[in-house]
């Protein structure tokens, strides 16, 4: 009887040391993490497979103890697939509460809109924390694709625009892959054969397709632009495209002076005949096919009419009597 007592006294002793330390484990002890420590739950991770992470990162001392308390408070199936940052020496249940708390999301939403220039992409990236503009453009400005056999100068241009899932910490030269790649993926099926029929490299195609983006508000008219430039291409015309001047100056226009006309520069196409030396902004899928089939027309010339629309003209005189109406 007096064994028994003893073997009783002994496993309600046992009890309550272990359940002094459990607490002690949940409540007391804030040795780990030794430092803050960022943890990235993926998407379908279960809590057991939480918590094993949690242990192999030192941020908990006990896998199974964590997964128990977990599961006990109810936190264990309300745990999103995200990135979560722990600082140092934090008992087990603010880690848990941590964990409660969200996280913030693994991958950043960037939506990329058509007509961007890659300066304007690179400082969107900058905004939503992709490192600084100036590496994203020194990517842009250092590396080049080589399309149908032709090597282009930079990859303004090929940035497609698309809304793009960019994971927390992607390099500047990762996310440069990922967009040239989605240009890629859409470029028309026939482009090969309508760039032949046409004479023009696709470096080329896709410099006048970028041209048509800043200047076209309406789509229809898109086809009817790439006929104009075109048009004046072959008979040695200077395009004279004021979005070429935009991007050529040193900060953005929403108004040109005719002194701007006069800036030295490549993308001058007032002051130079031929296509301007690259891309002057990021082209999407309409562009493109407008570049790749232009309207046949024998317009030379176009004045903005006002509400997104263009007046289209075949001679300089309709031309004058067109900006005399729309401009004065």
């Amino acid at each position: 009887m007096k064994t028994l007592r003893i073997a009783l006294l002994v496993a309600v002793a046992a009890v309550a040391i272990g359940a002094i330390g459990l607490v002690w484990l949940v409540y007391g002890d804030r040795s780990l993490p030794a430092a803050a420590v960022t943890v990235e739950v993926p998407n379908g991770y279960s809590i057991g497979e939480i918590a094993d992470e949690l242990q192999r990162a030192s941020v908990v001392r006990s896998a199974p103890v964590f997964r128990y308390y977990a599961r006990l408070h109810g936190i264990a199936t309300h745990v999103n697939a995200a990135i979560y940052e722990f600082p140092a020496h934090q008992n087990l249940a603010r880690v848990a509460a941590v964990l409660a708390g969200g996280g913030r999301p693994a991958v950043v939403w960037v939506t990329v809109p058509e007509g961007f220039t890659a300066q304007q992409i690179a400082h969107r990236l900058e905004a939503r924390g992709f490192g600084s503009a100036t590496d994203f453009l020194d990517v842009v400005t250092h590396q080049s694709l080589l399309l149908d056999s032709t090597l282009t100068s930079s990859l303004e241009g090929y940035l497609y625009p698309d809304t793009y899932q960019f994971r927390h910490g992607a390099s500047a030269e990762a996310i440069a892959e990922l967009m040239t790649g989605q240009f890629r993926k859409k470029l028309p099926k026939d482009w090969q054969r309508a760039a032949r029929r046409l004479g023009y490299s696709l470096p080329e195609i896709i410099t006048l397709a970028s041209i048509i983006e800043r200047e076209a508000k309406v789509d229809a008219e898109r086809p009817l632009m790439a006929g104009v430039y075109y048009n004046r291409l072959r008979l040695g015309m200077p395009l004279e495209v004021d979005a070429t001047i935009e991007y050529a100056l040193p900060k953005h226009k929403s108004v040109l002076h005719y002194r701007d006309l006069e800036i030295d520069s490549p993308y001058n196409t007032y002051t130079h005949t031929g296509l301007p030396p690259t891309p002057i902004s990021n082209p999407g899928q309409r562009s493109i096919a407008a570049a790749l089939h232009p309207a046949n027309t024998d317009y030379l010339y176009y004045v903005y009419a006002g509400n997104g629309h263009h007046h289209f003209s075949r001679t300089l005189d309709e031309q004058k009597a067109a900006e005399q109406r729309y401009l004065h």
